[in-house]
């Protein structure tokens, strides 16, 4: 009897544990609907991945952020690229056949110091100081700018001709306005002709030895 009895109690308490228990139909169907429901929820909470695109609204933030970067860093690039230091001149490179001239131009009295020497020193011909002022006298700004150069390589004439170079780019640097001015006549371009060069068989670069028949 004793058996019986522990035999009906174990099968009375797996019905009620089988009643506590959802069946397994029931699970199958209750999981698509809780995870409908949890899907808008996480959708909202999760973040988005750095650089994972899923869609146009996504193309088009991106395309947004990308011009309003390129906006905000072109004063620096600007910044970066001025060629007036912080003592108010304007720095330019020139060059003409084998000569280099570094260019510093700021506001003055017309003073031109080329290195270390006035003009009329280190540029004793005229002929090369008429060179160095012409495009001060086109830009009609003679004795309202001094100058400092350093010039090496070359010739007088060569190392004149890049010291006008380098003054016409430092101009417009200061005065970008002058630009169409000194670019009509010429200033603002390098002048590409050098020395040709000796050929072998040949004293020079187009002379040649005296042919003789015999």
């Amino acid at each position: 009897m004793a058996d019986k009895k522990d035999k009906t109690e174990k099968v009375e308490k797996t019905v009620e544990v089988e009643k506590k228990k959802p069946s397994r139909a029931k699970k199958a169907e209750a999981a698509p609907a809780a995870e409908e429901a949890a899907a808008p929820e996480a959708k909202k909470a999760a973040p988005r991945r750095a650089g994972k695109v899923t869609g146009i609204a996504d193309v088009s933030a991106a395309l947004k952020s990308s011009k309003a970067e390129q906006d905000n860093a072109a004063p620096t690039v600007q910044g970066q690229k001025s060629h007036i230091d912080a003592q108010g001149r304007a720095y330019a490179t020139g060059r003409r056949k084998d000569a280099t001239a570094r260019v510093w131009l700021k506001r003055g009295s017309g003073r031109i110091i080329i290195n270390g020497r006035p003009q009329e020193v280190y540029f004793a011909r005229p002929v090369l100081r008429m060179i160095i002022s012409q495009p001060f006298a086109v830009a009609s700004r003679l004795g309202q700018y001094d100058l400092m150069v350093t010039v090496a390589g070359g010739g007088l004439s060569g190392q004149a001709g890049a010291v006008r170079h380098g003054l016409s780019r430092a101009l417009t640097y200061m005065e970008p306005e002058l630009r169409g001015v000194l670019k009509k006549m010429g200033f603002l371009t390098r002048d590409s002709r050098v020395v040709e060069r000796k050929k072998y068989g040949q004293p020079k670069a187009r002379r040649r030895f005296q042919f003789s028949k015999r």
